[in-house]
């Protein structure tokens, strides 16, 4: 009766985790595909471009929610919030640290790392949040809300696509792939995008091709860079994050 009701309950709880990680997944498709899109069109059409920190704070509070779902049934670790805020610090940081070369920054391979180690949600907020913070630095602008946007998918994708984590050289290599792939195609055309919207108040299909054009060069060479330290940093950094997160029961 003992092995029965214990089999029992933990059917019931893997049940309970599978329909919170759909409510989250659900929650954070909404936000990153209709309501960040839609506060970065206010910003950028109802309030002219003038109140981005608005519109970067709401990113934020949008970031947090699914991650927030997290506790939903239990109450949140302060290892696990500090784990967060040392991969976001650690990506600052690296920005910083690398500064003197423009775009070669390791900021998208630290996302995505913590994507993949801490889930979809951390890796939504962490790049959410590494773009705002690192921008006290190096200047915020109408820019931020599309960098946050742009890292934000990405931690998320990276979360979802490598669930499993990354066990041998060949899934690796996968993942120096998609590292550049989505460098160069998500956060580069989404933030050549942005560069339109800014600089041109009429949008043309020209206008888009030469401003693609314009930052083919700058996009490879940041996807190049996530190639790089993402060779260099994934395994042993993941290898670092699972103990961690045995060695302390935090979350994924």
């Amino acid at each position: 009766m003992i092995v029965f009701g214990d089999k029992f309950n933990n059917g019931d709880k893997k049940q309970k985790q599978a329909l919170g990680m759909k409510k989250r997944n659900i929650a954070a498709m909404l936000l990153i595909l209709v309501f960040i899109p839609a506060m970065i069109a206010v910003g950028m059409l109802a309030w002219d471009d003038r109140h981005y920190y608005i519109v970067s704070i709401a990113i934020i509070i949008a970031a947090l929610v699914p991650f927030a779902m997290i506790f939903e049934s239990r109450k949140p670790k302060t290892r696990e919030l500090v784990l967060i805020s040392v991969m976001t610090a650690i990506a600052v940081a690296g920005r910083a640290a690398f500064y003197m070369l423009p775009q070669f920054k390791p900021i998208v391979a630290i996302v995505i790392i913590t994507g993949i180690s801490l889930g979809s949600e951390a890796g939504f907020a962490t790049g959410a949040l590494t773009a705002f913070i690192s921008n006290m630095f190096f200047g915020q602008g109408p820019w931020t809300p599309w960098q946050m946007f742009a890292l934000g998918i990405i931690g998320f994708l990276s979360g979802v696509l490598f669930r499993k984590g990354i066990e041998n050289k060949k899934q690796l290599c996968i993942l120096v792939i998609y590292g550049a792939l989505v460098t160069f195609f998500i956060y580069g055309f989404i933030m050549d995008t942005s560069s339109l919207f800014m600089m041109s108040s009429e949008i043309s299909a020209k206008g888009l091709i030469a401003m693609f054009a314009s930052g083919f060069v700058f996009n490879l060479i940041h996807a190049s860079s996530t190639v790089v330290f993402l060779l260099v940093l994934a395994r042993p950094v993941l290898k670092k994050l699972k103990r961690i997160k045995v060695k302390y029961g935090l979350m994924r």
